[in-house]
């Protein structure tokens, strides 16, 4: 079923507790994987979701991935402790550019060790930055460290899920792993292309729109 791909994801700056609320009755009517959310939200989310299939997804280290790895530990540990079932990490993406693949995969690490057992982590490598060499690279780090899932982008930088991405995200990481499609998947006839090309996941804002089969005009 369609639903159960998509993060139904409201993360822009102003959102508004009526937004947030609106957001998890929507994810409630059509049953979508979860809602994906800033962290300050998560216990509003996990409260009003509980008794529901949707799951709680929050944003780590969002969305430049620059802070210290220490701070996104802790600030996925608060996530799941306010009852965030799923963490979605931007890695550090100046480091992957500059070669220190180790101190990369530490950074994963460091949050796939609070989240194991406890929540699923998909690691953002914010594929509009990289090159080829590094997307993959950072996607075999990802797994290394001990991810869930790989992720095409926050939707906040220069660009969002190509299908060219998507399916090198997946020859990658094989079978075992989760991709998740995220930034300009606006209609059906989009995340079908994501899904062909090896999504198992969606990210979108336009979750209730692609679930009417309507185009959305606007931005990510």
């Amino acid at each position: 079923m369609i639903a159960n791909m998509i993060d139904h994801t409201l993360l822009k700056p102003d959102a508004t507790e009526n937004e947030i609320m609106k957001l998890i009755e929507e994810a409630k009517q059509y049953n979508f994987a979860s809602v994906c959310i800033n962290p300050y939200w998560v216990s509003l989310a996990a409260k009003n979701l509980q008794g529901s299939d949707v799951k709680v997804c929050t944003v780590i280290g969002f969305p430049l991935g620059s802070t210290t790895t220490s701070v996104k530990a802790f600030e996925a540990e608060e996530a799941i402790k306010n009852g965030a079932h799923e963490i979605d990490m931007v890695i550090n993406i100046g480091l992957l550019k500059a070669g220190e693949d180790a101190k990369v995969e530490a950074d994963i690490k460091a949050v796939a060790d609070v989240a194991h057992g406890k929540a699923l982590l998909k690691v953002i490598i914010e594929t509009c930055l990289l090159n080829d060499d590094e997307k993959q690279r950072a996607c075999q780090l990802a797994v290394i460290a001990g991810a869930d899932f790989v992720k095409t982008s926050t939707g906040f930088s220069t660009g969002g899920a190509t299908v060219e991405d998507v399916a090198l995200m997946r020859k990658v990481v094989g079978d075992k792993y989760g991709v998740k499609a995220s930034g300009g998947v606006r209609n059906k006839a989009d995340l079908d292309k994501m899904a062909a090309a090896g999504a198992n996941r969606i990210g979108a804002s336009s979750g209730v729109k692609i679930m009417q089969g309507l185009t959305v005009e606007a931005g990510y």
